[in-house]
């Protein structure tokens, strides 16, 4: 610890879960350990900007600082946004929050916990999430990262030369999770997205909310798997279907084989487009806790192998496709960064 430096404090506010961390002034990270707590979020908005206080104090607290040491804070929170810090409705956050001023319902707050204003700055949760992922990958290059990371849903993130993530003119920017997954190179019908849209948005062909249509559609090809005659909620299905390929599962190995394939080709879109130094996988599939080392080099190679073929030869020759390193550190540590390349801008 370094007690005389500036610190940046990040706040990774979820559907069920809040985290804090923090980074010194040089952006190295304050602890690797986090502070964890429940949003709250059935309690109301309240209670949730309740929760990130006392996450900053705990963390503080923890780590021996002080709330003068306190230079920036960043949140990190799902959109999508009507505007700067004011969100729309979302899929992960109960109907009452939609046109809820977050921004200035948490700067207050921290006015008061700190006994002045502290500079704060929001974003979407998985664009920060990058921000974090590319300081990591790029080193001392100014190399541009695209991060896609599938969970419940696809975190989706471009973070330019200047470490910022890409969000566009209307907040919107990265929102990659929502375009047309390409059904004609899948061979699979459009599956119904949480977003509205019944196109097939990519998010429903590469994460678990996808999940319930592709291992029905696929049980109709294996009928005497054992998942066919399950008595188990659909939920309990999928959710067992990643342990089940770490075992060997046919089925189970296939489903992730596809979504393997389905995300590389969409990274390929994007590469064309944003043209990124770096991909990097994140999202509880790169997890070290939570999947096995052949499991990750298994869907690593199927989505190069999808992937590689749809880029021009030079970007086949340079750019590199990693997986995410930072975990469940990532997003509040990208909205610490974000805090402090706003506040050195």
């Amino acid at each position: 610890m370094n007690p005389n430096s500036g610190v940046f404090i990040g706040t990774d506010s979820g559907a069920t879960t809040a985290k804090t961390g923090g980074v010194w002034a040089d952006g190295t990270a304050v602890s690797t350990k986090l502070l964890q707590s429940s949003t709250n979020t059935q309690a109301g908005t309240g209670a949730v900007v309740l929760g990130w206080i006392q996450g900053v104090k705990g963390f503080l607290a923890e780590n021996q600082l002080t709330w003068g040491q306190v230079r920036g804070v960043g949140l990190a929170i799902p959109g999508p946004y009507l505007r700067y810090g004011v969100l729309a409705r979302s899929a992960n956050l109960p109907p009452a929050f939609e046109g809820w001023d977050f921004r200035a319902d948490y700067a207050r707050a921290l006015a008061e916990a700190a006994g002045r204003p502290v500079d704060l700055f929001v974003g979407n949760d998985g664009r920060l999430g990058g921000v974090a992922e590319a300081r990591v990958v790029r080193g001392k290059t100014r190399a541009s990262v695209l991060m896609l990371a599938p969970g419940s849903g696809l975190g989706c993130a471009y973070i330019g030369q200047d470490g910022l993530p890409l969000d566009g003119d209307t907040l919107a920017g990265m929102e990659a999770a929502h375009m047309p997954a390409p059904l004609h190179l899948l061979g699979v019908r459009p599956y119904p997205c949480g977003c509205g849209r019944t196109w097939g948005c990519i998010e429903a062909y590469t994460t678990i909310s996808g999940l319930p249509h592709l291992l029905a559609d696929r049980l109709q090809e294996h009928p005497e798997h054992e998942l066919a005659r399950s008595a188990l909620p659909i939920r309990e299905q999928v959710l067992s279907l990643r342990g089940r390929a770490q075992k060997g599962d046919p089925l189970a190995v296939g489903i992730f084989d596809f979504q393997a394939r389905a995300l590389g080709l969409h990274a390929a879109v994007l590469a064309l487009a944003l043209d990124p130094g770096f991909i990097v996988i994140g999202g509880g599939l790169m997890d070290p806790e939570a999947t096995t080392p052949e499991f990750r080099e298994r869907y690593l190679r199927v989505f190069r192998e999808a992937a590689l073929p749809c880029l021009w030869p030079t970007q086949r020759a340079t750019m590199k496709i990693l997986p995410a390193s930072l975990g469940e550190l990532s997003q509040s540590i990208g909205a610490a960064l974000v805090a402090l390349y706003s506040v050195k801008s």
